[in-house]
């Protein structure tokens, strides 16, 4: 067998086998979070499944070698779930870098991180100016977590005492200009209700990109021209108007009418309206 025929086969069984090692024994955390020990693990992998699959080892070799790092990886890796101090002692803890709004010089020299880095992780972070930073962690993935003072937080719904509902995930109902039936379903729609949108907005299926369901069931469209311009969805704007009008009607009813009886039932069914409207407000501007 020809030298390059053995090289490209090597090399394809070397990637299939690195991948079910990986995806199987050492799990997503090799990719996104590597500690100290998986990424020397990585190094070593790769490096094995490279000079294996162009016979610098020899295939079976360097098949062994393999298979031992990765048992290894995988036993540490259940090690490292058990016991909280074998984590700590090879993925280290957390460092302190900013706390009551101070920078803590010493803990930043220990983690050898420098005053631009600092600054550079903060602005990741949205903190431009450390006198607004409260607390800031260095973790063991090299990220930093940062809190901010109080005064300079973003304001939540809850701090106006508003409750509200839990958001769903948008359903994906076109993709490339066909139609998914099982997204339809799920949020209880069908086609005609589909083609009846896309109607009001004055495009086909097969301009379509990508339309997604919100919540709030409301059709979001991008499509393949990007010159052409999408009406903006109305639903949420006309349902407050509508109960604007109905409140006001309401009102109006209360003023005109002379029967004590009816004038306090307009008064207090107006005030539950106004109530619901305060609260809807935010969810439907």
């Amino acid at each position: 067998m020809p030298e390059w025929i053995q090289i490209v086969w090597k090399s394809l069984a070397a990637i299939v086998l690195m991948f079910l090692l990986t995806r199987f024994l050492l799990g997503n955390r090799q990719i996104s979070e590597l500690n100290y020990f998986q990424y020397i693990v990585g190094i070593t992998i790769g490096s094995l499944a490279g000079f294996s699959s162009i016979d610098f080892l020899n295939w079976g070799t360097g098949l062994i070698a393999l298979t031992v790092w990765v048992v290894v990886a995988f036993f540490i890796e259940k090690l490292l779930l058990k016991s909280k101090k074998i984590r700590d002692w090879m993925e280290g803890k957390g460092t302190t870098l900013i706390k009551d709004g101070k920078i803590l010089e010493d803990n930043m020299k220990r983690v050898k991180y420098n005053t631009d880095d600092l600054l550079s992780q903060l602005r990741k972070k949205n903190a431009f100016n450390v006198a607004d930073v409260e607390f800031a962690v260095l973790e063991t993935s090299g990220d930093l977590s940062v809190l901010l003072k109080k005064e300079y937080q973003p304001i939540t719904p809850k701090h106006f005492g508003l409750n509200l509902p839990n958001e769903q995930e948008s359903q994906t109902v076109i993709m490339d200009g066909n139609v998914l039936n099982e997204p339809l379903a799920n949020i209880g729609l069908n086609r005609e209700w589909l083609h009846t949108e896309l109607e009001k907005l004055g495009v086909t299926i097969e301009n379509v990109f990508l339309a997604q369901v919100d919540n709030y069931g409301e059709l979001y469209v991008d499509l393949y021209n990007d010159q052409l311009q999408v009406p903006e969805p109305q639903q949420k704007a006309i349902l407050l108007s509508t109960l604007k009008k109905c409140a006001a009607d309401i009102e109006l009813f209360c003023l005109s009418t002379e029967n004590q009886d009816a004038k306090k039932m307009y008064e207090t069914n107006l005030m539950k309206l106004n109530k619901m409207i305060s609260r809807l407000t935010p969810l439907l501007k």
